[in-house]
């Protein structure tokens, strides 16, 4: 039996295991079983084969298996899509006050509207988001407003 079937069929076993076990580790075996069985399949010899195998596996181990990892260890506590909007900084595009306005967020123009009814906040302040309701952002002025305390509509 060619030497690049022995490793097509021990990438094939490692491939299963694999997915019974899900350890990422015998994966990235398969993976580098596979580049050595590539490498046997166009002709280079055993010794070359090892030596991609043993390569392959060695980047796949210390430097994808870490980011693999750090992306499962993220948990429930990872915050995505507009739960992540919470605690940033945006600037605001057309007046907010406590039932409309507009702010730059992200990149991106958000509906606004003031956490503190009564507030007022002038284009071009810095507010901080301090929660996403649908599509509108809750925001509050990172800095006292322009003229000491805050505009209070009457």
């Amino acid at each position: 039996m060619d030497a690049w079937l022995i490793w097509l069929v021990l990438a094939v076993g490692l491939g299963i295991v694999e997915i019974l076990t899900l350890t990422f580790v015998l994966g990235l075996l398969a993976v580098a079983a596979l580049v050595a069985a590539l490498l046997g399949a166009i002709g280079l010899p055993v010794a070359a084969q090892i030596i991609g195998f043993t390569a392959t596996a060695a980047a796949g181990i210390y430097l994808v298996r870490p980011l693999m990892r750090r992306q499962l260890n993220r948990g429930p506590d990872a915050r995505s899509g507009a739960e992540a909007l919470v605690g940033r900084s945006a600037v605001v595009l057309q007046e907010v006050d406590g039932d409309s306005g507009r702010i730059k967020l992200s990149g991106e123009e958000w509906s606004a509207r003031c956490i503190d009814e009564d507030l007022v906040i002038p284009v071009g302040a810095r507010v901080d988001v301090v929660e996403i309701d649908g599509a509108t952002a809750v925001v509050y002025p990172r800095e006292a407003l322009p003229g000491g305390a805050p505009e209070h509509t009457s």
